[in-house]
């Protein structure tokens, strides 16, 4: 996610705890979705695609708080 940003990525990751928690989070849910679409757990599609939704919302934070930490 944002090869770009690589070292930003490192960096904020042990300085801000808000970017850190989402990118977790982000993590979590990915994983909890190919889970579900390899079918290792239960999941309808609908629920996979709300996860999806999700995890496409952190996704759109982490890269504003990316942009933003890169101007400053």
């Amino acid at each position: 996610m944002f090869p770009e940003y690589r070292e930003l990525i490192t960096r904020l990751k042990s300085e801000d705890a808000h970017f850190n928690r989402l990118f977790d989070e982000h993590n979590e849910l990915d994983q909890r979705i190919k889970n579900m679409e390899a079918r290792i757990t239960p999941g309808t599609a609908a629920e996979i695609e709300d996860l999806k939704k999700e995890k496409l919302l952190i996704k759109d934070r982490l890269y504003s708080l990316l942009k933003a930490a890169a101007v400053a």
